[in-house]
């Protein structure tokens, strides 16, 4: 959690090291950019680096023995504080991010590069949507009425700020106006433009971009132990993000599943089988909502795959053996003809399944508009 492990982004570590040196940082930073470009990655390694005590003459890092590190290295300093997006159950008492700490803590630490279907997960909350609630702007209120416990910078790491209710934020554009002295806001987003205005225009704002695919690749390598013919593979597909290259080199079986369930959904809507096709949308409805919409944004990938590999340019697809071996027979069905419907009607489903629409008739429309589309290659 240092800056030595966030991968590529050499000028963004540079950027901050120097404005925290020359004492030139904001009180509020925002970090936008893809998900697995590493953003949370960033500013946690920011944030250590301001609570380090005694950092290298060459500034560079934070040192990791003093007190402050060490708390660091369990999430555990008392002068930093995490609001992120949670799911209120009042039955188990777990209404605020406090009571969700434990699980935060213990996903920060087991991979930093974390999706939002990853702390879906975590929290066991499959088919709920997480929010960061009204009352934890109160409770950050609260926190920074007090003096901070070492005597130097206090820091609020936000993820996800475009979860934040409307009224949460108004509030905490308050403290972002006339914030308690030697006080940091970092804010992690992935949909800036879902932030409320005012909360943007009050923050400096640090765009990472997608990750090389070679860094990923080294990443791999050295995290996982990967060939390194498989680990380029892999982070070609990943399309920069280091995230989806940890997702399809550890859960092979996940992968496989969204695989089996676009090919299926390409052979009904082939076949027009209604009987089969209203079962595989009863099956997709089961799914959780962000594993739906992970399905749907892997299909529009295979369907840029598939119309791709008509170009017999083997070098710009990205897919495993299994995907290749299926985008060999199924690539002459996706052309210009049909290529902007198919993935028209994809992310239309998409935006359906992120509204809350009933999934069951999302999807059964969804198979009813391929069987059209495929048919007209």
């Amino acid at each position: 959690m240092d800056f030595k492990a966030v991968i590529g982004q050499e000028e963004v570590k540079r950027t901050l090291i120097s404005e925290a040196d020359g004492g030139r940082l904001p009180h509020a930073l925002m970090l936008t950019g893809p998900e697995g470009c590493g953003k949370m990655p960033m500013a946690l390694a920011l944030a250590r680096y301001l609570c380090c005590r005694n950092k290298s003459a060459e500034g560079q890092d934070a040192c990791g023995t003093c007190l402050s590190c060490r708390q660091w290295e369990q999430l555990i300093h008392p002068d930093v504080h995490f609001v992120f997006p949670i799911v209120a159950n009042k039955a188990r008492k777990k209404e605020n991010c406090d009571e969700w700490i434990s699980a935060w803590r213990e996903m920060l630490l087991n991979n930093l590069y974390f999706t939002y279907t990853d702390w879906i997960q975590q929290m066991e909350v499959e088919n709920s949507q997480p929010v960061i609630y009204t009352r934890e702007s109160d409770n950050i209120q609260r926190k920074l009425s007090l003096k901070s416990v070492q005597g130097g910078w206090r820091i609020v790491i936000i993820w996800l700020p475009e979860k934040m209710q409307e009224a949460g934020a108004n509030k905490m554009l308050k403290l972002l106006e006339e914030p308690p002295a030697q006080t940091m806001f970092l804010l992690v987003s992935e949909e800036p433009q879902k932030v409320l205005g005012t909360i943007l225009s009050r923050v400096q704002h640090i765009s990472m971009p997608r990750l090389k695919d070679e860094e990923i690749s080294q990443a791999l390598h050295l995290h996982l132990g990967m060939e390194t013919e498989e680990c380029m593979m892999v982070a070609r597909m990943a399309n920069g993000s280091y995230s989806k290259a940890l997702g399809t080199a550890t859960t092979e079986e996940g992968s496989s599943e969204l695989f089996q369930q676009f090919t299926s959904l390409m052979r009904l809507a082939w076949s027009r089988k209604v009987k089969e096709m209203k079962a595989w949308s009863e099956e997709m409805a089961d799914w959780g909502r962000e594993r739906q919409k992970d399905f749907l944004l892997y299909a529009q990938r295979m369907i840029r795959e598939s119309f791709t590999a008509n170009l017999h340019r083997a070098e710009l697809n990205y897919m495993n053996r299994e995907e290749q071996q299926f985008t060999s027979r199924f690539a002459p069905f996706v052309s210009e003809r049909n290529a902007m419907g198919i993935m028209n009607e994809l992310q239309e489903a998409q935006v359906h399944i992120e509204q809350n629409v009933n999934a069951k008739m999302v999807f059964f429309d969804l198979i009813l508009q391929l069987t059209v589309l495929i048919k007209n290659h």
